[in-house]
């Protein structure tokens, strides 16, 4: 989850490299570094603590002046975040590496090296790759052998930019379980842990798959395969503009996101939606016959995605009257599982290369499962190259780290893939165009729940002072409430648990108290008189309510329990629209305590390591 920027050219690269970083640092910022092959023949580098800021001052001071270099955001796996674990490593004077990934026979390398009388300054795991190079290439090999060769000894998952002092013209790179994309330019080509990275000088993409090793100059690229053969991978091109990982105005990019939702739920949906129904083609050309075999499904996902997974659950059994399991995939991976017939096989992923997912993946291949489905936000991504259909949720980049249209749009996603399913077990034709008519009224129903900002904003002044929140919610909004929990969480640093509002007198009741503030969800439907049931209990033990609850519902404010009124909207999309305002809260805590909204402290965007 480390991001890698490479380039050679026949102008100065550290610009284009600096730029690079910069618009990688969602994917890691515990130190930063660049190396550039100078004037004088050698490799000359500059590594910081903290974020590319201070990169950038350490290069105004002293530049790098050269035509090839790499350059390096980390997330730290393997030693503390320090400038001497901070990348590129280099191996004596003769060659420099950045690495994305986790080696993990790393141990059992470093005892050989040593061996042979190689140094070490660092804990990474990522020293003994650059070492494996020099080794191969004190042998005599050139560098695209080297690293070919070197490769072969490391076990785990990597992404790597190597340059070596005597091939100035020369930039390698490997790729195995961890991201990688050459940019093609004029006379200049890049590398890159993603295609935001080179937007600034280039539209024009090359996806290295598994095993590949990639011989870049100037003039050429030239890719090989695990087994050394050369082969050709198909060059793209991005839609995307070099202003889309822009903030345009807002103060911090999550903010930017949460207002952009409206429009990335209606470019999810358009196209997918004709005469009251849902698309089959929208899943790929061949969903309609494997859509028809699938009688259960098995969802698999981490973090935020996996919370849109419970969600679906409901719906998949509720609406489409099929059996349907939600798995965290990085425990699903390690359990022996049993594969029902036509299962369908469904991994929710950002990026598309959430490690555990992927694993989880290959792993349902291995284990039987008849089809499978990814939804993604990438269409290079490996995910959607490894999946057999694709649904794609058009968020567009999403750059802070907390997720928020990712999540919105794979809810609706996913309850395409329900009305679908649907269809072809027992859903009327007229029951799922009321459906598909309630998600084309999304956009605007958010853009409503969006007015809330400002009152939100004031109401986020209660919890600055408050180390401990609880969450609420009842069916689909029991998974939303662990999307709130885990927002506040993840960039305010206050503890936050969400639980099914039932299971409060079975344990979670003890933590309530006047300083333990809860925020429940509670839109008007079925479970209504249910959940102030469970209100009451926590307002006769003394604890402060906040609730979210739709305006033409039943719930009253008083002293002690206060209620934030959403505009009306039908249950099967209040999941997406409850969210919102969660969001909101989130965000205006996290802003009011002074934290680093968009690059929370020990996390990072994409998770690309174990």
């Amino acid at each position: 989850m480390c991001g890698i920027v490479g380039a050679v050219a026949q102008r100065y690269v550290a610009p284009i490299l600096l730029e690079g970083l910069k618009r990688l640092e969602y994917r890691g910022y515990d130190s930063a570094g660049m190396a550039v092959l100078v004037a004088s023949g050698e490799i000359d580098r500059r590594r910081v603590l903290g974020k590319v800021a201070g990169l950038a001052d350490a290069l105004k001071a002293d530049p790098l002046e050269g035509s090839l270099g790499i350059a390096h955001t980390r997330w730290a796996t393997h030693g503390e975040p320090s400038t001497r674990n901070a990348h590129p490593h280099m191996s004596g004077s003769l060659v420099a590496l950045v690495h994305n990934g986790i080696i993990e026979n790393h141990d059992e390398l470093r005892r050989r090296q040593v061996e042979e009388g190689y140094a070490f300054s660092s804990e990474t795991d990522t020293e003994v790759a650059v070492n494996e190079i020099h080794r191969q290439l004190a042998e005599g090999h050139d560098l695209l052998a080297a690293v070919g060769r070197a490769v072969q000894a490391l076990e785990g998952a990597y992404a790597l930019g190597v340059v070596s002092r005597d091939e100035p013209g020369r930039l390698v790179a490997a790729r195995r379980g961890s991201p990688l994309v050459i940019g093609l330019g004029i006379g200049e080509n890049f590398i890159a842990s993603d295609v935001f990275a080179l937007l600034p000088v280039t539209q024009r993409f090359i996806f290295l798959e598994d095993g590949d090793v990639a011989d870049i100059s100037r003039e050429a690229v030239r890719i090989y395969d695990a087994a050394g053969h050369p082969v050709e991978r198909r060059e793209s091109v991005s839609q995307l503009s070099a202003d889309a990982a822009e903030k345009s105005g807002y103060r911090h990019f999550m903010l930017k996101e949460i207002f952009t939702q409206p429009r990335a739920l209606a470019e999810t949906l358009e196209g997918r939606l004709a005469h009251g129904r849902v698309l089959d083609e929208s899943f790929g050309p061949e969903a309609g016959r494997i859509l028809d075999t699938v009688r259960t499904v098995t969802i698999v996902a981490c973090g935020t995605s996996y919370h849109a997974g419970l969600v679906a659950r409901y719906w998949m059994e509720s609406i489409a009257g099929i059996p349907c399991t939600v798995e965290v995939a990085s425990e699903y991976r390690y359990r022996r599982s049993v594969v029902s017939e036509d299962a369908l096989f469904v991994t929710i992923s950002q990026s598309g290369e959430t490690a555990d997912t992927l694993a989880a993946l290959r792993e349902a291949r291995r284990n039987g499962y008849a089809h499978s489905l990814a939804i993604c936000n990438v269409p290079e991504s490996t995910l959607t190259r490894e999946s057999e259909m694709v649904l794609l949720t058009r968020a567009g980049p999403e750059i802070g780290v907390a997720s928020t249209k990712a999540f919105t749009t794979q809810l609706v996603a996913l309850m395409l893939l329900v009305l679908a399913l649907g269809r072809r077990h027992g859903l009327s034709a007229d029951e799922e165009a009321r459906l598909v008519a309630q998600l084309e009224t999304l956009p605007g129903r958010v853009n409503l729940a969006l007015e809330l900002n400002e009152s939100i904003a004031q109401l986020a002044e209660s919890f600055v002072n408050k180390h401990h929140m609880l969450y609420l919610g009842r069916g689909t909004m029991f998974p939303i409430a662990l999307e709130g929990a885990l927002k506040l969480k993840e960039i305010s640093y206050i503890h936050a648990e969400a639980y099914p509002a039932g299971e409060l007198k079975h344990g979670p009741l003890a933590l309530v108290d006047d300083e333990m503030p809860v925020v429940a969800i509670a839109p008007n439907n079925a479970l209504m008189e249910k959940l102030k049931s469970n209100l009451e209990e926590v307002r006769a033990r003394g604890g402060a309510l906040y609730v979210f609850a739709d305006s033409q519902g039943t719930v009253e404010a008083r002293p002690g329990f206060s209620v934030i009124p959403l505009p009306s909207v039908e249950d099967v999309i209040a999941p997406i629209v409850y969210t919102v305002p969660l969001q909101l809260l989130a965000y205006h805590v996290a802003v009011l305590k002074g934290a680093d909204v968009d690059q929370p402290r020990n996390l990072a965007k994409s998770v690309t390591v174990e």
